[in-house]
């Protein structure tokens, strides 16, 4: 009982109390700093009252990791990658975000900038993780009675895959007040019950990141006080995938993650579609959480629906760790 109070409780209401001091802060700071992030014209109306709504909010509960990720790295070495990909992602997406918010480039880093950059992190990860951690890269596959799938040389490109699919998933479900901390919540949620459950291994950095997330959430939820921004979203996708590769899991992901993989999907989808048709369009508008809301749903609504069916999708894989 000691040991979960030290591991879960502790990390847990240490991230809520980080983050709401972070954000009493550094709201107030990035208003005064006109951090504040631009709508489009083209997208939903409603959604042009949010301009001028700070960004960058993701520092707050980057904070609550940093600290809780530094205290327990003693304890769980094996943060350190984890670690690695949550900052580096974090990294990329703070260029982006300063680009847009204080250089008032519209498009912050261009495609082919970010992709490399995106690259190189995940290169680093996968190069610590075969040759320094010696993790293999079999994976567990759900609802087999743990048996795990070896792919040989395919296994390295299907990261890299995983990687930035994972992160600009999590970047396009950022898209409404309280959406990608909700649902990253329970993913999370997800991978830290598995580890109690599956590897007898209570994982202090993911309740940690949860604390974090509900404490970001005080000032996130509608009406947003502030945005995580790519700052927030890209780190959450780091942190995702490493802790699903860290634990043998991608294929997992496919499954708690499926909000991530549709919001994808569902750009990848209009934006071919609007090609093949010469201007036509799939969906309302992309990625797909707008498209409900031009259909009259709220955000609160979206945002209550999706965590549910994340909820339930992670309580499903959780099935699938039985051996």
């Amino acid at each position: 009982m000691q040991h979960y109070g030290l591991f879960v409780v502790l990390p847990l209401i240490g991230g809520v109390a980080i983050s709401l001091i972070a954000g009493y802060f550094l709201v107030p700071l990035l208003t005064r700093l006109k951090m504040g992030q631009t709508e489009r014209v083209e997208g939903v109306k409603a959604h042009l009252e949010k301009a001028g709504t700070p960004t960058m909010g993701g520092l707050i509960f980057l904070a609550s990791i940093l600290i809780i990720g530094l205290l327990y790295i003693p304890a769980q070495p094996g943060n350190i990658p984890i670690l690695w990909m949550t900052f580096g992602f974090a990294a990329i997406g703070f260029i982006d975000d300063y680009l847009k918010v204080v250089l008032k480039r519209s498009d912050g880093l261009i495609a082919w900038q970010k992709l490399i950059l995106q690259f190189i992190v995940t290169l680093v990860f996968a190069l610590y993780l075969t040759k320094v951690a010696h993790i293999s890269l079999d994976m567990m596959v759900p609802f087999t009675n743990g048996k795990f799938l070896h792919i040989g040389i395919l296994a390295i490109p299907l990261l890299f895959f995983a990687v930035l699919g994972t992160v600009n998933g999590t970047n396009f479900t950022d898209g409404l007040d309280g959406l990608a901390s909700s649902v990253t919540i329970v993913v999370v949620l997800f991978f830290a019950l598995a580890s109690i459950a599956h590897f007898k291994m209570v994982d202090p950095l993911s309740f940690g990141m949860i604390g974090g997330l509900m404490g970001f959430l005080y000032y996130n939820s509608f009406p947003a006080k502030i945005f995580m921004g790519d700052t927030g979203s890209l780190a959450l996708g780091g942190y995702v995938v490493a802790k699903a590769y860290m634990s043998q899991m991608p294929l997992f992901i496919l499954i708690v993650g499926l909000i991530y993989l549709i919001e994808v999907v569902s750009v990848i989808i209009q934006v071919g579609y609007f090609k093949k048709t010469g201007g036509k369009r799939f969906f309302k508008m992309a990625p797909i959480h707008h498209h409900f809301e031009l259909c009259g749903w709220s955000e609160t609504r979206i945002v209550t629906v999706f965590t549910i069916i994340t909820a339930l999708l992670s309580t499903l894989a959780l099935t699938g760790l039985v051996r």
